[in-house]
């Protein structure tokens, strides 16, 4: 069978628009996907599991995966030639050599649109390509060497994840009875393993303290500010993620989802990630907190049952935040916090606070409460990790501190 390799031609348009896909406004797309009878079908099966993907996931997540089962597929239909059902572990790690160094008339130099509305019509954007060099706004597209383009092993990774995952839907769907891309991750040549000290991305003690110092000064001096100083308190303190406390299609945090049991404990409901309900302990010191925000806002000192409050409210307008908003209102306070620790410890010691991002704070709290001594088991369930082997593998670090530590006693002389 011939091995000539077409021009990629996108695949799948946005979310929004793949829901309502239909081929008649897509006329060039259909023309390509026909040329073999089993690529629609491969193409059918790519929709679906995308579709299922930001139905049920987020449109990032879609976004990531449409990357990468595009680029799968386009190598299947275009170079292997093969039907995916067909692949074997052998085809898969060919391919991981074709995305460690694919043609250069698969790499494009900036982010391109896959698809043109044109008199009624959405036409292929022939810039478009599956695999993409970074290059400066100074340099010269002339001058970029495609030949020198090289996954990072984040990247790999990525690539791996997302047909492990499409196989997997696939076999729920009885489509494919077996997982390639499983078997041939471990073996493929172009992953390192990786045996460097991890180091969380995490606030340091005092950098916290400056944080959590900024935000407590700037709702005392201005009510408008105890919402940020809530969210802050909440995101460290309960190992929130940002989408937890935000507005979201399925799910709206409301005050009453703060709930006391029968001996007096206070928790938390939160929807997480992977759609899964988890209670998180509320330590009585948080509550001080929660009473600040509340009385801000008129409300009573403690939520009561089956409160329908919004939790984190928007000044203007009705209902929740959604976590772009609420990641303004923790920038702002680590920008002054910044601000305050470098004018007092120079700016090297407050970095960390420039770079943080909202979910440092989630890792932050986790750390400091391993550092305390708290069980594992108990951290682990609040933060809502699927096993007690996630937490000890991100956040326990004692072992290291200790080598390094004894390292320090080395001589030269």
């Amino acid at each position: 069978m011939s091995k000539k390799v077409s021009l990629p031609y996108p695949l799948f348009p946005t979310y929004v628009e793949l829901k309502e896909f239909e081929f008649e406004d897509y006329p060039q797309l259909a023309e390509f996907i026909q040329q073999t009878p089993w690529w629609k079908t491969q193409w059918q099966w790519g929709k679906s599991f995308l579709l299922y993907t930001g139905r049920n996931k987020s449109i990032h997540t879609y976004d990531r995966f449409r990357n990468e089962i595009e680029k799968f597929i386009l190598w299947s239909c275009l170079v292997k030639q093969t039907p995916i059902d067909e692949l074997r572990k052998a085809d898969i790690l060919e391919y991981a050599d074709y995305c460690w160094q694919p043609p250069v008339n698969w790499i494009g130099t900036s982010n391109q649109e896959r698809f043109k509305l044109e008199n009624g019509y959405f036409t292929i954007n022939t810039s478009w390509r599956p695999f993409k060099i970074q290059a400066s706004k100074s340099q010269q597209i002339k001058d970029i060497d495609k030949k020198k383009y090289r996954p990072s092993q984040q990247t790999l990774t990525a690539t791996f994840t997302a047909i492990v995952v499409f196989y997997n839907y696939l076999m729920g769907e009885e489509l494919c009875y077996g997982n390639p891309a499983h078997i041939a991750k471990k073996d493929c040549r172009h992953f390192i393993n990786d045996a460097q000290v991890k180091e969380v991305k995490r606030l340091s003690a005092d950098q916290w303290q400056y944080l959590f110092d900024t935000a407590l000064e700037m709702a005392n001096e201005d009510p408008v500010y105890e919402r940020n100083l809530f969210v802050i308190a909440a995101l460290k303190t309960l190992f929130l993620r940002i989408s937890e406390l935000s507005e979201r299609a399925n799910w709206s945090p409301i005050m009453g989802h703060f709930w006391q049991d029968d001996d007096e404990n206070w928790w938390l409901k939160v929807f997480g990630k992977g759609r899964k309900l988890r209670d998180i302990t509320v330590p009585p010191a948080f509550l001080r907190f929660l009473t600040r925000y509340r009385n801000a806002r008129g409300l009573s000192n403690l939520p009561t049952m089956n409160e329908n409050t919004v939790l984190v409210e928007k000044i203007r307008g009705q209902g929740g935040m959604t976590s772009r908003h609420l990641r303004r209102l923790v920038q702002h306070v680590f920008d002054r916090a910044f601000d305050k620790m470098k004018q007092i410890e120079g700016e090297n010691r407050a970095l960390k606070l420039k770079e943080a991002t909202t979910h440092w704070l989630r890792h932050t709290g986790a750390s400091m409460e391993v550092e305390r001594g708290r069980a594992l088991k108990d951290l682990s369930e609040d933060l809502g990790h699927a096993s007690m082997a996630t937490t000890d593998t991100i956040y326990v670090q004692s072992e290291n501190k200790m080598r390094a530590e004894s390292g320090k006693k080395r001589k030269v002389d």
